[in-house]
């Protein structure tokens, strides 16, 4: 695969992996870093992408581990020199349809912000796959390939995360 192609997978799946990276990251700056690279390491690897083998998994696990590291490189950098916690802000966009009256706007707005905070506070196991499942519209099947683990467990965890969620939620 060269470069050409790489801009193809930009293409396809760059508003897929960015709305993962945002979710992933909660914040846009450190989501666009993220972004940028997963795309530089896909370059790197570009010998590896197969594009009969789901590109936009192997994009996701890219970014995937690329997060994971940058989590670790900054828990080990906070343990030797500690700093102030950051307030960061999630800035949350929702489509309204037509006729849409702004207090079912506000309510909606409301409630998805209840959801994401319910599913920030999960923990990673759970937190990835649904973002995957939900964010990046990914199939079990792709995830469990992306995350190297078995569908059985991508499946149960999906539904561990809902529960939680459900639970969380119904306490509002």
């Amino acid at each position: 695969m060269d470069n050409i192609d790489i801009d193809s997978l930009v293409t396809l799946y760059g508003k897929t992996v960015y709305g993962f990276c945002i979710r992933l990251a909660k914040d846009r700056d450190n989501a666009d870093d993220l972004y940028q690279e997963t795309f530089l390491k896909a370059m790197e690897l570009s010998t590896k992408i197969d594009e009969s083998k789901n590109p936009k998994g192997f994009l996701i696990s890219i970014a995937v581990g690329l997060w994971k590291n940058n989590r670790r490189k900054f828990a080990r950098r906070q343990r030797i020199a500690p700093e102030g916690e950051l307030n960061e802000e999630v800035v949350s966009s929702v489509m309204c349809a037509d006729g849409t009256t702004p207090e079912e706007i506000a309510i909606l707005r409301e409630r998805c912000a209840q959801i994401r905070a319910a599913a920030d506070k999960l923990n990673d196991k759970l937190r990835i796959p649904l973002y995957m499942y939900y964010t990046a519209q990914m199939s079990v099947e792709d995830i469990a390939a992306a995350l190297r683990i078995p569908q059985g467990t991508v499946k149960s965890r999906l539904h561990k995360a809902r529960e939680n969620l459900k639970n969380v939620l119904e306490g509002y």
